[in-house]
């Protein structure tokens, strides 16, 4: 699927959302909506610099208009309590628009959920913004192609796979971890004991036993690349949102006894035919060698090229080599970088990106997750570089940060992924 970015009339400064996507936090907007057949790059970082710049002015001038006291005027408390009472209203007002906004896109995903065929190409449209909590379970298993867009067929699709992946797991732990294949058993269970360690809910055994399951599961059935570790972590996302479709409260402190074993096990299943839909895609990327990884890394380097030529200059000086800290990036689909929830709102758009969210646009979100850091890398040197690289300030990141991330990298594509000559010229250069 490619969204077409059209041009629009509206020239109010800060109406910041995609054309046609809609996306809350974007920069496409206003007078400097783009058209990739004939925006430039140089138009593109000109149309940011304003936005930002505006954003930064506008934000400076609240600021001081709300901290700075006036002069010759005498601030009384029915002044300051009335200054108060707007304030609360405007923030009741902001949130009762936000409420509306969420309760016409929840309408519109049940519309199509609802529907006896569903238009999985309207579904990945709608789904590219975000995808509502208590339907992204059955929204991500139709995105992956795990149930089919018929109705009539889903119900009987999962009883199938399900009990397929109960008979996997019989088969390989049926008669006890001893027959398991001890040295690729031992690594999976290394990497499961340290996945997510900051969230109880992956501390838990009968979580880290499901893992393992998976894990297991998975690489007996595909030899040609098996585990590599890294995979741990792409379970985590579809088990996650699988069973927070299943409990009440929030899943990172889930009370498991709450959860029927029937249930944990329908979870699991969900979850191992997700992840090897998933790695279907992006399967160069385990292989030997890792060609696919090291393809995307090779991509990231002629893109920043050619999207900062500056940082990249910086970069060569220094001798910092992209495959010190873009490998993680490529195998671990940034989840290191991340957390898990900023995660799941980045999925939602790589799954609505179609079969190539998870290679092709993911390439695009690093290039944009990199030159996000700009300003601070062309002020460090080879060290200090490579530790801030490896311990990037995203711990508050939210929403509207991933939201803006993900814009950016979506302007990327539609420049330079139908325009290869771009990135061999940038090679060359």
């Amino acid at each position: 699927m490619v969204f077409r970015i059209k041009p629009i009339s509206i020239a109010t400064p800060g109406s910041l959302s995609h054309a046609r996507i809609g996306l809350g936090v974007g920069i496409l907007g206003g007078q400097y909506a783009l058209n990739p057949t004939t925006t430039t790059e140089s138009e593109v970082k000109a149309a940011l610099a304003r936005e930002e710049e505006k954003m930064n002015i506008m934000r400076r001038a609240t600021e001081s208009a709300s901290t700075l006291p006036r002069k010759n005027t005498v601030v009384s408390k029915a002044d300051l309590l009335a200054e108060k009472t707007k304030n609360e209203e405007a923030a009741m007002m902001a949130d009762i628009a936000k409420l509306n906004s969420m309760s016409i896109r929840f309408t519109k995903f049940k519309t199509l959920l609802d529907m006896p065929v569903i238009d999985l190409e309207q579904l990945r449209k709608l789904s590219w913004s975000g995808i509502p909590e208590e339907i992204r379970s059955t929204v991500w298993k139709l995105l992956m192609g795990y149930l089919p867009s018929s109705a009539d067929r889903r119900e009987a699709t999962l009883q199938r796979k399900r009990k397929e992946y109960e008979e996997y797991v019989a088969q390989s732990f049926g008669r006890g971890k001893a027959t398991l294949d001890q040295a690729l058993y031992h690594q999976i269970h290394i990497d499961v004991q340290r996945t997510h360690a900051n969230i109880p809910l992956y501390q838990m055994p009968r979580i880290q036993e499901a893992l393992e399951h998976v894990l297991y599961c998975w690489a007996i059935r595909h030899p040609a690349s098996g585990y590599v570790q890294g995979i741990n972590d792409l379970v985590t996302p579809f088990f996650h949102v699988f069973l927070q479709s299943s409990t009440k409260s929030d899943v990172d402190r889930a009370d498991l006894e709450q959860v029927s074993p029937e249930t944990l096990t329908e979870v699991e299943a969900d979850s191992f035919w997700c992840l090897t839909k998933l790695l279907d895609g992006i399967q160069d990327n385990y292989t030997h060698a890792q060609p696919g990884i090291q393809r995307q890394i090779t991509r990231l380097k002629e893109l920043i090229n050619r999207i900062d030529a500056r940082l990249y200059a910086h970069l060569q000086t220094q001798g910092v080599e992209f495959i010190q800290f873009a490998f993680r990036w490529m195998n671990c689909l940034l989840m290191r970088e991340v957390s898990l929830r900023n995660t799941i709102r980045m999925w939602d758009s790589y799954q609505a990106e179609g079969t190539d969210g998870f290679q092709d646009f993911h390439l695009y979100v690093c290039a944009a997750f990199l030159v996000k850091w700009t300003e601070q890398l062309k002020k460090l040197e080879f060290q200090d570089m490579m530790m801030f690289l490896q311990a990037l300030p995203t711990d508050k990141w939210e929403d509207k940060d991933i939201e803006l991330l993900l814009s950016e990298a979506y302007m990327w594509k539609s420049l330079f992924h139908n325009s290869p000559n771009h990135l061999s010229s940038a090679q060359g250069s």
